[in-house]
């Protein structure tokens, strides 16, 4: 049995205007597709694209030509700043409306320990993601070397939030050695149990970190093609927030 520490061991809860907190994010910057075939330039520093005004983040997706990219973005990550195992995420956020939108919420391994390729073998952990062709429609999704969407068996559910773009909604998920759930607003619609012998099944025993993101376009988001009239178009974010497990023991 496991339990979350009341208090976050990491939050960021943006009540400093301005850019990101930098003890806390870095960028992942440029616009080389990032696997997915996908439109944006990510850009660094660039108040355009993320910003933190009166307590929200503010990633945002803007119609401007950067480099060979015609729409420009942000990601920020805490990869070398807060990577972690185990924890309990909640991430209270309100999504962008519009086809072609892709925010995400999600992790990936700080190292690489399993197997010969960094993805899909270190694993993949998706706490949220919206495409905007199909409005309401989050998905939760783990994906690794034996489950992922290259090879059609990732796995992971979907929940309606027919509000995900007028309200915030606290997207979440508990990581344990056993078990990875996803809720919306404490309602769980995914878990992944770990009945797996193999790293190749469950890679999740090593430390993630966090990333936020924006993409434009890709082989999923812009499936139905990109609706260029919505920009700019932002997910906003209220905290990150993450829990530390807390083994309880099993009386006798």
């Amino acid at each position: 049995v496991y339990t979350f520490s009341k208090q976050a061991i990491w939050s960021d809860e943006f009540d400093k205007d301005g850019l990101v907190d930098s003890s806390k994010w870095s960028y992942n910057t440029g616009g080389n597709g990032w696997g997915n075939h996908e439109l944006q330039h990510y850009t660094k520093a660039n108040l355009n694209n993320v910003r933190v005004e009166k307590g929200i983040l503010t990633i945002e997706a803007r119609k401007e030509k950067l480099d060979n990219n015609e729409f420009t973005s942000g990601r920020i990550v805490t990869k070398g700043k807060f990577d972690f195992t185990y924890g309990r995420v909640e991430v209270r956020a309100k999504l962008p409306e519009g086809r072609g939108t892709w925010p995400a919420i999600w992790m990936l391994a700080s190292g690489i320990n399993y197997g010969k390729n960094y993805w899909p073998d270190q694993g993949e952990i998706d706490i949220m993601e919206h495409v905007g062709y199909d409005p309401s429609v989050v998905h939760g999704t783990v994906h690794t070397k034996a489950f992922n969407h290259v090879i059609g068996t990732q796995k992971g559910n979907t929940i309606t939030i027919p509000d995900f773009d007028k309200a915030f909604h606290v997207y979440r998920m508990d990581w344990t050695p056993e078990t990875i759930q996803m809720f919306v607003d404490d309602k769980m619609y995914f878990e992944f149990p770990n009945t797996h012998k193999s790293w190749q099944e469950w890679p999740f025993d090593k430390p993630e970190h966090l990333i936020l993101n924006l993409a434009v376009g890709g082989d999923w988001g812009g499936s139905k093609g990109v609706d260029e009239s919505i920009f700019p178009v932002r997910m906003e974010v209220d905290y990150v927030r993450v829990s530390q497990i807390v083994s309880v023991p099993v009386s006798k």
